[in-house]
């Protein structure tokens, strides 16, 4: 016999997780578990609006079929994290989607979130190009210190770059920097609760998107650059992207050092640090950063920094969101080949991963035709498996022909959220606050009263002085680069020198 209990939060067996709302504009949702011997199935309610009316008729959406649909995997994440990092490309892991998949998904899709909702873009800000928080709050800051990760490293990437819409700079006299934005952060799981629920160390590396829409996709010009990671220069990446990841200012402190070369020696030092551990490193972004993440995850593989000195193989994998195609045909049979594992997630609505590569891509059974013997020029495609979701399945979202609403990071972890599988429509899982959609849109539909573009720093950061006046206060100064960052690049390009020389 089924037994019922009721709880107010979501348990697995090893973890309890509770999504952080940074604005509790719903009442605590109600969640009902139904237990069989053989699995758990979660219904719940939707939030409580009992004054509208429209909230009965969404749930017509949430039929019986979840009962068959939604099965709860009872597996220990910690027993089968290589299948859920894509050690089998997810095979029987998507439709429908395992539980403790999808949950890892809406977890580094809220890590990639969190570089938009820390980045100060205010052009009247002094400060706009840089990171509010400094490092040893940053989770803090974002309601995420429950998370177990540590920030490690900021990344920085430089405005001499053929991307001139992504860059950020204040209209004011700055005391930031007039060449660098900040870009991302690499971070280590340090909690033992969370290790031992994860069951490896994980090490996450984390890039901003633009927080501006298209103007940077309309900078692409399909100009295809050889990666020159290996000595096969037929691999190539998208000119801006390689540009954007290699690019340095040495007279900028935060931009003497290349965000790969940023990337390449603090992977060292944390193998150095936590060598005989197991690892996993996890690289997520949205939109221009899930680009990124691509990138840097095909360097860290092809500098061959993931082996330990034992020569066990460490599991990258890339969870992208709505991201852009990075390079030619090679470039991703040498991902596969080096065991890269990506996800994508994207909105069939969004316009970005459909680009660069409208006329030759991986949808052209010619593709390997066009491009080695015609040596077309603009020829791409995109590496791993994708999902493809859409936001007219969700009876929360209205039909809007606002272009950012479907390229929108929140909106997609939305659409995560009540993913049923191909054709089965949608029905909220985790019961992720729908509120979040709106912080930085307008997609929801007007009757839940959610405002659009909501999220902001309390009275936009101004403070009110002991002279009654409003200013705004000083921060403090964020960190650049570890003074060994040069020693462990050194490390990087030696180990990866005497690996292919062996290799010959």
């Amino acid at each position: 016999m089924a037994s019922l209990k009721l709880s107010s939060s979501f348990h697995d067996t090893t973890h309890t997780f509770q999504q952080p709302s940074p604005m509790q504009i719903f009442p605590k949702t109600l969640k009902l578990h139904v237990q069989t011997p053989n699995n758990s199935i979660t219904v719940s309610s939707l939030p409580s609006l009992t004054s509208k009316t429209h909230i009965q008729n969404s749930q017509k959406h949430e039929n019986d079929e979840e009962l068959q649909v939604f099965t709860e995997d009872h597996r220990p994440l910690r027993q089968i994290w290589p299948e859920i990092q894509g050690s089998s490309n997810w095979n029987g892991l998507l439709d429908p989607m395992n539980s403790h998949l999808r949950r890892e998904i809406i977890r580094y899709g809220e890590m990639a979130q969190a570089c938009y909702d820390s980045f100060d873009f205010d052009p009247r800000s002094k400060y706009c190009g840089t990171c509010k928080y400094i490092g040893t709050h940053f989770f803090e800051k974002l309601d995420m210190a429950d998370r177990g990760y540590s920030i490690h490293r900021y990344l920085y990437a430089t405005s001499n770059i053929n991307l001139p819409n992504f860059f950020q700079k204040s209209k004011l006299s700055s005391v930031w920097s007039q060449h660098a934005n900040w870009m991302g952060y690499v971070a280590v799981a340090t909690d033992e609760n969370e290790i031992k629920r994860l069951g490896r160390r994980d090490v996450v590396i984390a890039w901003r998107g633009t927080v501006t829409y298209l103007e940077w996709i309309h900078d692409l010009k399909d100009i295809l650059h050889p990666a020159h990671f290996s000595d096969d220069h037929s691999i190539k990446i998208e000119s801006g992207f390689f540009d954007l990841y290699t690019s340095k200012e040495h007279s900028c402190h935060y931009c003497s050092f290349s965000a790969r070369e940023q990337i390449l020696s603090e992977i060292k030092r944390i193998k150095e640090r936590y060598e005989g551990e197991k690892l996993s490193i996890t690289i997520t972004g949205h939109s221009l950063g899930a680009a990124l993440a691509l990138l840097s995850a095909y360097d860290i593989a092809e500098m061959k920094l993931n082996f330990t000195n034992s020569g066990e193989k460490i599991p990258i994998t890339v969870f992208s969101f709505s991201g852009p195609r990075v390079g030619n045909l090679k470039f991703k049979e040498r991902c596969e080949n080096l065991g890269i594992k990506v996800l994508r997630l994207v909105n069939v609505h969004d316009k970005v991963p459909k680009v660069p590569g409208i006329f030759a891509n991986e949808k052209n059974k010619h593709q390997k035709y066009i491009e080695e013997k015609i040596a077309f020029p603009w020829s791409y495609a995109h590496v791993g498996t994708e999902i493809e979701l859409d936001h007219f399945d969700s009876p929360y979202l209205k039909r809007t022909k606002d272009i950012s609403c479907a390229h929108n990071l929140e909106a997609l972890l939305h659409l995560v959220d009540g993913y049923r599988g191909r054709g089965r429509g949608f029905s909220s899982v985790t019961k992720r606050d729908i509120a979040l959609v709106n912080k930085s849109c307008d997609f929801l539909k007007e009757e839940y009263g959610v405002p659009a573009y909501w999220r902001q720093d309390e009275n936009k950061g101004m403070v009110r002085g002991g002279d009654g006046r409003w200013i705004l206060p000083e921060r403090p100064r964020l960190d650049s680069h570890p003074p060994d960052t040069a020693y462990y690049l050194e490390q990087v390009l030696k180990f990866a020198t005497k690996t292919t020389l062996n290799a010959l």
